[in-house]
């Protein structure tokens, strides 16, 4: 019995010691970062066509909040929430809407397979689609699922990604605390 009690402290410190190290490696990622308006490491950058074939670029949005979803053709959560997105991007806030699809990756149709389909959804005409031909923006934002929402600052970084479907009211409510 003594033994399980002197194994239990001795446990217990060890979790102590691990989460003030963990702790030590946080604090050196905000250093990175130091004068940003929020925490966390700046969003990969992007070169990417729209379905119009209109280039837009992370940098075009500089000094704006950006929010990304990214999305999948066959994604039944992800078609169910189009025309939700859609009713966000359609709306006046104080962040951008982009959305983000990968042709050819992760068993995502083709560019001009995937164009034709999309321009045959209905409800979709405010949602600017980005095509990430060979999947490196998907894998750069770590995307391990679809849907996943990335929160980006005014300053560039990239705050939060979540996987799953966000509704759009936890989106606006997220984005207030967004600096």
């Amino acid at each position: 019995m003594k033994k399980l009690t002197v194994l239990t402290i001795i446990s217990i410190l060890m979790l102590m010691i691990a989460a003030c190290s963990n702790s030590n490696a946080n604090s050196s990622d905000s250093t990175e970062t130091a004068g940003k308006k929020n925490e966390g490491k700046l969003a990969p950058s992007f070169d990417l066509k729209d379905v119009k074939g209109q280039t837009h670029r992370l940098s075009d949005y500089k000094g704006k909040k950006v929010y990304v979803k990214f999305w999948a053709s066959w994604c039944p959560i992800c078609l169910a929430g189009l025309e939700e997105l859609n009713t966000l991007a359609g709306e006046k806030h104080d962040f951008e809407v982009l959305s983000i699809v990968s042709p050819g990756y992760n068993n995502e149709k083709k560019s001009e397979s995937f164009i034709k389909w999309f321009n045959g959804v209905e409800n979709t005409s405010n949602i600017t689609v980005l095509l990430d031909e060979d999947g490196s923006i998907t894998k750069q934002y770590n995307v391990r699922g679809y849907p996943t929402s990335a929160f980006i600052g005014s300053d560039g970084v990239l705050v939060r990604t979540q996987p799953g479907h966000v509704p759009n009211d936890q989106i606006i409510k997220e984005f207030e605390s967004i600096k």
